[in-house]
């Protein structure tokens, strides 16, 4: 008899609940998720590369804070480039500009919104090598061949720093194999390298944490095939301004420092995984987020 009572109770309770709900008596305030996402879902593009990672992991979490379901997918540079541009992908925070992407965006300037410089002048490309190379230039780099094993080490082949090195090889002259692979692979070659004090040669970029562990140094570019010091900039599909207002409206707000970024690269290199890392920063940056969010 006790059995049956408390079904009879849970029936009429469990009747009662849908009918609140029905009647419009349970606000979207006592469902945050339901809020949350009447919102939408941004679409975030990112790279396979430090800086990229980093970015869109922080405005991924900012954006979910914001109200917004999110989803993060990774693609090469060019990929990632041309699926904003296509709008299948609402924002890419890892544009590097005036030069590394710039046959991305000269291909696909009236099909992508430049929002905001994220992280400003606090870029650079080149060629890198450890500090007791004793060679300062590019145009040193055929008398040191040898050395060199006549391999500069890259990473994917569709970054853009790998066709200004291409380019580099073409302007000096240089009898170099320029090496593709990833950014781990090339990493793991700068660490041996180094653990046995030989002469390698990489294809670097600042930020990133490795200037952070070792003592590196850009080899001079006297005929500027690298260009000059850059930004990263937060690019966004057509129309995303009007489909989300507040999300745009967070991008362009979002910057941030050298520093901010390598903290949180320097975090996945210890260990940490990219949305802990991100975590991290927005704890310890809360002002800033806020400001971001228009909380402040």
């Amino acid at each position: 008899m006790i059995k049956n009572k408390f079904s009879i109770f849970s029936l009429a309770a469990l009747l009662l609940a849908v009918a609140l709900l029905a009647a419009g008596c349970v606000s979207s305030a006592d469902n945050p998720e339901n809020e949350a996402a009447s919102k939408g879902t941004v679409m975030l593009v990112t790279t396979p590369y430090g800086t990229a990672i980093s970015s869109s992991n922080v405005m991924k979490l900012v954006l979910e804070e914001a109200g917004y379901d999110t989803e993060l997918k990774l693609a090469d540079v060019g990929v990632a480039w041309q699926s904003v541009a296509a709008g299948s992908s609402d924002l890419l925070t890892d544009a590097w500009l005036p030069d590394t992407h710039k046959q991305y965006m000269d291909k696909y300037e009236n099909d992508v919104v430049y929002v905001k410089k994220n992280l400003e002048g606090g870029t650079r490309c080149g060629l890198v090598v450890p500090a007791y190379v004793t060679i300062d230039s590019i145009d040193e780099l055929n008398s040191e061949k040898e050395k060199f094993d006549g391999k500069i080490i890259g990473i994917e082949p569709g970054a853009g720093i790998m066709i200004s090195s291409e380019e580099a090889i073409a302007e000096y002259g240089l009898d170099y194999e320029l090496m593709t692979g990833s950014e781990v692979s090339m990493i793991t070659t700068l660490m041996d390298a180094i653990d046995s004090e030989e002469w390698v040669v990489v294809t670097g970029w600042s930020p990133h944490w490795k200037f952070q562990r070792w003592d590196l140094k850009y080899l001079d570019d006297p005929k500027g095939v690298y260009g000059d010091k850059g930004d990263i900039v937060t690019i966004a599909r057509t129309g995303l301004d009007e489909d989300a207002p507040e999300a745009y409206a967070i991008l362009e707000k979002f910057e941030w420092t050298p520093a901010d970024m390598e903290a949180v690269m320097y975090d996945m290199e210890q260990g940490m995984t990219e949305e802990e890392a991100a975590a991290k920063w927005i704890e310890n940056n809360r002002d800033r987020v806020d400001m971001w969010l228009g909380n402040e």
